[in-house]
């Protein structure tokens, strides 16, 4: 037991934390959650989030405030920004740790379950990349843990204090997230409660959470109402309301589209999923636990689906009880029913990932359909990626090939390792063109003074994090900034091509006006519009122009 959560940490560690500045910070959403705690540092305002010096109301303040404690620790750098999402998602992998130790096995069944839940491909992929679901699903995992404890207590003393942390963690993620922390808890407790024919006990424990949750958010929720009356009209009906219901929401996606999000982000564990089904089945199927884990799992995805807005990474929360339920069915499956649906799903991924991997050697060598993921220079990273890919097909035969369950397993679990570790190092410099404008800004920075105007069409928050600025001007389109580009101290902050151009004719010899924007049509556009600039530079996606 000690040498697995040795070697756990260690895997954690290894993966999660030490490569984690490694990658630029890509665009547009690392950005954003780097330069408003960056501006919440310099201005000393922890009430009120603004970006680029505007008022920024979609989230509430707390991920902010994790990321600036982070950056004020660590220095403004992707590390920095990208470790409280890490950490968040490691206690997260606690939080299924305790609940598995409790009530499905023991210390082996904590750590599998922990295993399973930490090589899922979507909670590596969020969790190494700076947003704010890694540390709202750590919240709602550890509320969900919170309340089981609560509900299988029989002791009224610790009944009342895990229904308090529950209520506590609630509040915490409202904090992050909004009004979302309180529908996953209630679409998933109250269908729970119900099979488990206690739903008048949701009215009599609810008083203590609820008013927990209100305790917690009440002082920074009655500060940014004194502050910015607006600020909960705007967040309810713009950021929930309009999100979830509207015809013609952000990020529209169809009702299915979580499905294959689901499918990919589960990997490697997809492959198994007939396998722990079958093992459910034979394991006392009406027990607590799974029952808990099914409705965690199940009513936060329909939950998410019924949603109009969609992004891939709002499912995160689902993870936790997949794991758990992976971990019941697998052990049951393997132990007692046999392997075939285990060496079928195992030998079906050892063969893509062998065939992804020849794919990948055969189209960077022939240049199939003109398309090479890597360039001359970038031979290293496609066969760091090749190499991966087989590692993670070989320790699958490996595990085909041993006759005991945890060897299985542990092979199993440690097959992408390899290949999650290098995607690090393996990005092609063509998404780093259309992603990650840092090194070509950096370049300029000598370019510019501190009085110098800047203007930008499309990468705003970028600009800021790089230049520490927040009196960029938005050229065109206002993006997510429209709405506090309304307030009458943001009055001038939006230009118009003209406007740009009367911009720069009026400081001609006075100050530098600098443009940075995409190197696409529109840029095009613009230039036959504007004055000769001074000094350009158009570097692969992005443009810096100089008047």
């Amino acid at each position: 037991m000690k040498k697995s959560s040795i070697a756990v940490i260690g895997l954690f560690f290894l993966l999660y934390i030490l490569p984690l500045g490694v990658r630029p910070v890509i665009i547009p959403d690392e950005a954003r959650y780097a330069e408003i705690p960056r501006e919440m540092i310099v201005s000393g305002d922890w009430v009120v989030p603004h970006l680029n010096g505007l008022r920024y109301f979609e989230k509430p303040a707390l991920g902010y405030w994790v990321n600036a404690a982070s950056i004020m620790l660590f220095g403004e750098n992707a590390f920095a920004i990208r470790l409280p999402s890490v950490i968040a998602t490691g206690i997260s992998a606690l939080m299924v740790f305790f609940l598995m130790r409790r009530f499905a096995g023991g210390d082996w069944a904590g750590i599998f379950a922990v295993g399973i839940f930490l090589a899922c491909l979507e909670v590596y992929g969020v969790s190494t990349f700076s947003v704010l679901d890694s540390l709202f699903s750590m919240f709602v995992t550890s509320g969900m843990v919170s309340f089981f404890f609560a509900h299988t207590e029989g002791k009224s003393a610790r009944r009342t204090g895990f229904l308090f942390l529950f209520g506590a963690f609630c509040g915490l993620a409202f904090l992050t997230k909004g009004f979302i922390a309180f529908a996953l808890p209630v679409v998933t407790i109250v269908p729970f409660l119900i099979w488990e024919g206690r739903c008048r006990e949701f009215f009599r424990i609810t008083w203590l959470p609820v008013s927990i949750a209100i305790l917690v958010a009440l002082p920074w929720a009655v500060m940014i109402h004194l502050r910015e009356p607006d600020f909960w009209h705007f967040f309810f009906w713009n950021e929930h309301i309009r999100r979830f219901m509207s015809d013609h929401p952000q990020h529209a996606e169809s009702f299915w589209y979580f499905v294959p999000v689901f499918i990919g982000g589960a990997l490697p564990w997809t492959a198994l999923i007939p396998s722990a089904i079958l093992g459910v089945k034979e394991s006392r199927p009406g027990g607590p636990l799974i029952r808990f884990a099914v409705y965690w799992l199940v009513f936060p995805f329909l939950f998410f689906s019924a949603s109009h807005g969609k992004l891939g990474t709002y499912i995160l929360p689902c993870f936790p009880p997949f794991a758990v339920l992976m971990t019941i069915g697998l052990r049951k499956y393997i132990e007692e029913k046999g392997k075939r649906s285990f060496t079928l799903g195992t030998s079906f991924l050892a063969v893509v990932t062998g065939i992804l991997a020849t794919a990948l050697v055969v189209v960077q060598v022939t240049g199939f359909m003109g398309f090479n993921l890597y360039g001359p220079s970038e031979r290293w990273k496609c066969f760091a990626a090749v190499a991966g890919l087989m590692a993670w097909s070989g320790l699958l035969v490996c595990s085909l090939r041993s006759l005991n369950f945890k060897k299985q397993i542990v092979l199993y679990s440690a097959a992408p390792l390899l290949f999650m570790f290098s995607v690090h190092f393996i990005m092609p410099d063509l998404v780093k063109e259309r992603k990650a404008p840092g090194e070509f800004l950096l370049s300029h920075a000598n370019r510019i003074r501190p009085d110098s105007i800047i203007v930008t069409s499309n990468l705003v928050r970028t600009v800021c994090w790089f230049y520490r600025r927040d009196d960029v001007y938005l050229l065109v389109n206002p993006g997510e900034l429209d709405y506090g580009l309304g307030y009458d101290d943001a009055k001038g902050r939006l230009l118009s091509v003209e406007g740009l151009k009367r911009l720069i004719e009026g400081y001609r010899g006075q100050k530098k006006v600098i443009l940075i924007t995409r190197a696409d049509n529109r840029y095009v556009q613009y230039r036959s519009l504007l004055p000769k600039p001074a000094f350009e530079d158009i570097d692969g996606r992005f443009v810096f122009a100089r008047f």
